[in-house]
């Protein structure tokens, strides 16, 4: 009986030349990452990418590139990530916009859960009030109290609204019933020259922002908002502690890639994200600017962000903002 192996063969022979395709699949990354920045060069996510990415490149093995699209309250560059490979060499540098666009944009042309993987929190802050320097007032009970004997109440400065220091005093409002009025500035540095002016009586601001001015006595810190004291400003008291308690309001900034990212690359992207935030040179710099490392898992930065979302849609719905 003659035994026909041709068939059985041909499968062995085509087995054998499968397995270095697999075997050579290269490992992630093998070629530049691009790091979108949904806001303008200058401003507080640029400086933290720019300050991250030349660690994150020396890490990774590639270059990391800085790719800045802002508009529409970071709309823009948030919908190019959205829409982008999901094969980890397009991420998102997130914001507090993105947890909040939902609830103040009817038209957001994105699911902020649905679309998006969130790979690592890399840093955090918090926020100064200040008034301007000729108001009578040295404490946040004595902001509210003068705010309450003014017909028209208190007029506050902000250069983004729907952004943390239009919001943080919308729920200084909400709060404590003390009618406050955004003015609209454009830019960081125009809402301080009006607040330095007098154009407004006070402003939610970045403490790295405020501190030059505080220290030279344009402006007065009266708190800060988080969950306890700025290392820099040992004096001043934090929302909770001037009476307001659960008045917590943190910026903070992360990585996010889009849906459908593979899992392996989201854990190898939050181990080397974290790692080069927490770099010492990195740590050092962030924190000239009040910015402090976070970490944490995907898991935990998704539920932040949920959480984030959460809280902010209550007060944005209670108050009626929106922005179209």
């Amino acid at each position: 009986m003659r035994l026909d192996f041709a068939p059985a063969l041909a499968c062995v022979v085509l087995a054998l030349h499968a397995l270095p395709i697999f075997a050579a699949q290269p490992a992630y990354p093998t070629k530049s990452i691009r790091f979108i920045v949904a806001a303008s060069a200058g401003g507080a996510s640029d400086i933290n990418a720019r300050t991250l990415a030349p660690r994150l490149a020396d890490q990774l093995g590639v270059s990391v590139v800085v790719d800045n699209r802002a508009g529409a309250g970071s709309m823009i560059g948030a919908e190019i990530v959205a829409k982008a490979r999901p094969d980890g060499y397009t991420l998102l540098m997130g914001s507090f916009e993105f947890a909040v666009n939902p609830s103040l944009n009817p038209r957001i042309p994105f699911d902020t859960f649905r679309d998006f993987a969130p790979i690592a929190q890399m840093l955090s802050s918090q926020y100064a009030l200040t008034t301007r320097p000729n108001i009578p007032v040295a404490s946040v009970k004595q902001l509210i109290e003068f705010g309450k004997a003014r017909p028209g109440g208190l007029n506050f400065g902000t250069p983004n609204l729907g952004g943390a220091g239009h919001l943080a005093a919308e729920l200084l409002q909400a709060m404590t019933g003390t009618k406050v009025i955004a003015v609209s500035f454009k830019g960081g540095g125009p809402a301080v020259v009006g607040l330095m002016s007098g154009d407004v009586d006070f402003m939610f601001h970045s403490t790295a922002t405020a501190a030059a001015q505080v220290k030279g006595g344009k402006l007065r810190a009266i708190a800060v908002t988080g969950a306890r004291r700025f290392a820099a400003w040992p004096d001043v008291p934090t929302m909770v502690e001037s009476g307001l308690p659960g008045f917590v309001v943190t910026g903070w900034f992360g990585a996010i890639a889009p849906a459908g990212t593979p899992r392996d690359i989201i854990d190898k992207l939050n181990v080397e994200i974290v790692k080069a935030a927490q770099h010492p040179a990195n740590k050092e710099r962030f924190a000239t600017v009040g910015m402090e490392p976070a970490g944490g898992s995907p898991e935990e930065f998704g539920a932040f962000l949920r959480a984030e979302a959460e809280k902010w849609s209550r007060l944005i719905k209670s108050a009626g903002l929106r922005l179209e």
